[in-house]
């Protein structure tokens, strides 16, 4: 048999109880004869409670220590579930990120993986071992913890079935599979069967909080197979493949949103695009995620530009801009809180045009305000006032029909 990774998130590893289910779940796929590798997420709130304790202490605390500080939730987490296994007579072996060989980038706090060294879990998994790897973390070229950020561990699930050449990756969670929109504020939401890479990393970056949009990447550009279910009810959940092979009469296939946007306007710039790459570069520089851009041109040939950002980031986005006035050309520059993204996704609108049209007559005929507009072959998004988004995703949900796809249990 071949190898299978599992991830559990904080959920499903939340207290005593459900960490004996997920061992469950583990033992399941070793008595089917597999070579088992466990990623596993801090146990419920823990990374909140750390995040807090840190707020408490400082308000900007130094992202070093903060990698330093949240790694340790996983590390709980491992050696209980692996204490676990071997009180049921499984030999098992916890890894923490940098000990299981995760190499990332030297970034602090959001770091992406640049390697993995798979000798030490292969030699493990030859001697019959379950490995079980703390998610959301690596270990920089110089020494130094990283963390994946939020949504993390699923990213070293996936990367790990990816250098390890498994199977297939599981990601149990609270849920029992990718539906067309989040049920807990759309109750009609309906659970799909199978979604394409490319759907399910635009419902992931565009708030769907059931995967890691990197999670996503890793596994269309090493064609893991996925499957996403829930770790506490016994249902089929919902495959990630390359190309989806029911639904296809399904031309919006889910509707993703998230709060917590800021709109950035800045004003007087010269025209003829001069300084657009020096603002871009200085954001990316701080690894600082733009998304929605816009450029007009005003009639006394000046150019004003809006982008989105994170309300996290709207500190450091105005500190850069307020030191570089003048290096980047900019007379002054507006922010916009209170803002949120909802977006319509789905393969099929490549082929069918008049979806934005109808997207967009929707929300006016609600009297919704449009802020902003973006779009790809596979995805409109909107910015919207924060109050109006789950009136706005609930209004398109129900007009593109996705209330009537069937729940596959």
């Amino acid at each position: 048999m071949g190898i299978i990774v599992q991830k559990f998130g904080g959920t499903s590893v939340g207290n005593v109880e459900r960490i004996r289910n997920t061992v469950n779940r583990i033992i399941e796929e070793k008595e089917k004869g597999h070579d088992v590798v466990v990623v596993v997420s801090a146990m419920g709130k823990t990374t909140d409670q750390l995040v807090g304790l840190a707020n408490e202490l400082s308000a900007y605390p130094a992202k070093r220590e903060m990698d330093m500080l949240l790694s340790t939730g996983e590390q709980v987490t491992i050696s209980l579930v692996a204490m676990a296994l071997i009180a049921r007579g499984y030999d098992a072996v916890s890894y923490t990120g940098w000990q299981a060989g995760i190499i990332t980038e030297p970034v602090h706090g959001n770091a992406r993986i640049t390697e993995i060294r798979t000798e030490k879990i292969k030699s493990r998994l030859a001697a019959g071992q379950i490995v079980i790897v703390a998610g959301f973390q690596g270990i920089t070229p110089a020494g130094e913890i990283a963390t994946l950020g939020r949504g993390g561990s699923d990213t070293t699930a996936v990367a790990l079935a990816a250098a390890l050449h498994a199977d297939r990756c599981l990601i149990y969670t609270d849920v029992t599979g990718v539906f067309t929109s989040d049920p807990r504020y759309i109750p009609n939401a309906r659970k799909l069967k199978a979604v394409s890479y490319d759907e399910m990393l635009e419902l992931a970056s565009l708030g769907a909080g059931v995967l890691h949009a990197r999670a996503v990447e890793f596994a269309k550009n090493a064609a893991v197979p996925l499957i996403v279910c829930s770790s506490l009810e016994r249902e089929e959940g919902t495959l990630i493949e390359e190309e989806v092979s029911v639904e296809k009469n399904l031309i919006v296939r889910g509707v993703a949103f998230e709060d917590g946007i800021t709109r950035v306007t800045i004003f007087g710039l010269e025209n003829g695009f001069r300084n657009l790459p020096d603002i871009f570069t200085t954001l990316a520089e701080h690894h600082i995620d733009v998304d929605i851009i816009i450029q007009n041109q005003t009639a006394d040939h000046k150019t004003y530009l809006s982008f989105s950002i994170k309300d996290k980031d709207l500190k450091e986005t105005a500190d850069l801009l307020e030191a570089g006035k003048e290096a980047l050309s900019i007379d002054h520059f507006e922010t916009e809180t209170g803002l949120a993204k909802v977006s319509i996704i789905g393969s099929g609108m490549v082929s069918n045009p008049g979806v934005a049209a109808k997207m967009f007559q929707v929300l006016a005929d609600h009297g919704i305000a449009i802020k902003m507009i973006s779009t790809s072959e596979i995805k409109v998004s909107t910015v919207v006032d924060a109050k109006e988004m789950v009136r706005a995703a609930r209004c398109l949900h129900e007009a593109f029909e996705l209330d009537a796809v069937e729940q596959n249990i």
